[in-house]
């Protein structure tokens, strides 16, 4: 596990774009999805410099103390009128890198999202993951995700 001195959270910067981009494309759905090339194509900081902008809408990262990106995540906050008007909070891309895996960060990030999500007064926080990614569902599970909605998919290319 991982000392909380050993690992920081802070919000993303546009420079860690690419290490964030890599990190989406290291598993089987990533690897034919993501475009990890150098120079990175610019719709990724089109979106992340849309996402800074977007107040509702946070990305970490985890960093080690030498200055190496090593896990990422994105909370977004939704206002909605369901379950009397409450906000809820919505983790997406949550990764770590491949070798620093079972160290705890993910755990970091995740109880990280929930804490803030709580503390901007979300009633609830919900999370989808593909449901080929097994070892995803277990992590969840173990810190208090139950499986609740099917999710559907529209790609548009």
């Amino acid at each position: 596990m991982v000392g909380e001195r050993e690992i920081s959270l802070r919000p993303a910067r546009r420079e860690d774009v690419p290490v964030i981009v890599a990190m989406l494309a290291d598993d089987h759905l990533g690897r034919g999805r993501e475009r990890v090339e150098d120079p990175l194509p610019e719709s990724y900081y089109v979106a992340f410099d849309a996402m800074a902008a977007a107040s509702p809408i946070q990305i970490m990262v985890a960093e080690t103390r030498s200055g190496r990106v090593v896990g990422c995540l994105q909370l977004a906050v939704l206002p909605g009128l369901s379950s009397q008007g409450a906000s809820r909070g919505v983790i997406e891309d949550v990764r770590v890198a491949a070798d620093c895996r079972s160290r705890g960060i993910g755990e970091l990030l995740v109880r990280w999202a929930l804490a803030e999500a709580r503390q901007q007064g979300c009633r609830l926080v919900e999370l989808f993951t593909h449901n080929s990614r097994v070892d995803a569902q277990r992590f969840y599970a173990r810190l208090g995700f139950a499986p609740s909605h099917v999710g559907m998919t529209i790609r548009f290319e």
